[in-house]
């Protein structure tokens, strides 16, 4: 079995040495370092693929490997199964990016005559929706790169690292390790940066290990405007928005500090009337953690057929094993996401009904 740092040693090994990479944890079958680098080198027609509903690390992440190919004379393309939050239309590069759900027509047929996918930031197929089954069809060479726990085997590797805070930084070793001189660049840079900012909280979380900070500090050496880009993300919603955050911390907000939790909860009408557009709502499941003592906190939004639910915590409760077991769902130690389809009201009540089965973990 050859580990996933021999790839990369291999391929400085033939395109000159580079930085230090921190070595991941997972394995590679051998016959992967050939595929792969005979495909970059023979100009393969490539397709980025990441989740619905993306965030800045999923976008950013995505844009930044896809500029990188298309510097290399890859032919790429980045297909998002759904709408781009308005708060990341501005990236570098975001012309590289389809929405499947606005042309699936040409992303079907991008696909299909693809020889390499590269799948970022998620450890499931259903995470791409109806997408999956074109992936699952098509002969191309796929790999996955993703933060997630307990990947589900769907590619023929992967590279899988659960304790980075971001996939971000797994993206920016990847391109260095193609390169004697860093192949990075200012675009790559924002994008990178970006994933890297928002997937932590701004530097808040998932980040208490060195390197995430060597990243960010060799990103700067870009040029990129960190204070400019932190507008960009959180300094630019509209005031509907604003007016929304308002509302659910006036009304929607329900706080049970004897289980030190609280949760936010939006129906479709309260949606709509605030005019709601993608990528509102992000950030709202941390609202609570600003009330002292609170250790785990939910947003659930009511859709069509169903109830996204998205999960939050401090310290070591972890939100991945309980919207796993609960609401069909996954993630990280303390971030998580679910679905349930019950209605919203029957949702609150078995959300408030699971919180006495961890009242120790949660004291």
């Amino acid at each position: 079995m050859l580990r996933v740092i021999d790839i990369f040693l291999y391929l400085k090994s033939h395109l000159g040495d580079g930085k230090t990479i921190i070595e991941p944890d997972l394995k590679l079958k051998e016959s992967s370092r050939d595929r792969i680098l005979d495909l970059i080198q023979h100009k393969a027609p490539t397709v980025i693929l990441t989740h619905r509903n993306p965030d800045g690390d999923a976008v950013g992440s995505s844009i930044a490997l896809g500029l990188f190919l298309k510097k290399t004379g890859v032919p790429v393309d980045v297909i998002i199964p759904n709408e781009v939050p308005d708060f990341l239309n501005w990236l570098p590069g975001s012309d590289l990016v389809s929405v499947f759900r606005q042309k699936p027509d040409a992303c079907t047929k991008l696909i299909r005559y693809s020889k390499l996918i590269v799948c970022l930031d998620f450890n499931d197929p259903d995470r791409i929706g109806d997408i999956q089954e074109l992936v699952s069809a098509s002969e191309a060479f796929k790999i996955l790169i993703d933060h997630h726990e307990d990947p589900v085997a769907f590619t023929d590797d992967l590279i899988s690292e659960p304790w980075r805070g971001s996939v971000g930084e797994m993206v920016y070793h990847f391109i260095e390790a193609f390169s004697s001189e860093s192949a990075i660049d200012h675009d790559m840079a924002t994008c990178l940066y970006v994933a890297i900012m928002t997937d932590t909280g701004n530097f808040r979380y998932g980040c208490s290990y060195p390197d995430i900070f060597h990243v960010a500090g060799e990103l700067m050496r870009h040029g990129i405007d960190n204070d400019q880009i932190y507008a960009e993300v959180y300094d630019s919603y509209s005031e509907k928005r604003m007016r929304l955050m308002g509302y659910c911390m006036q009304h929607k907000m329900v706080v049970i500090p004897e289980y030190h939790a609280a949760y936010i909860y939006l129906t479709r009408e309260e949606l709509k009337r605030f005019d709601h557009q993608t990528g509102d709502t992000e950030g709202f499941v941390n609202i609570p953690f600003t009330i002292k003592g609170m250790r785990f906190t939910a947003l659930f939004i009511e859709k069509k057929d169903h109830v996204k639910i998205s999960l939050r915590s401090k310290g070591d409760f972890a939100v991945n094993d309980f919207t796993e077991k609960h609401f069909n769902g996954g993630g990280h130690i303390n971030a998580a996401g679910g679905e349930e389809y019950l209605s919203l009201q029957d949702t609150l009540e078995k959300f408030e009904s699971l919180l006495p089965e961890y009242a120790d973990k949660l004291a």
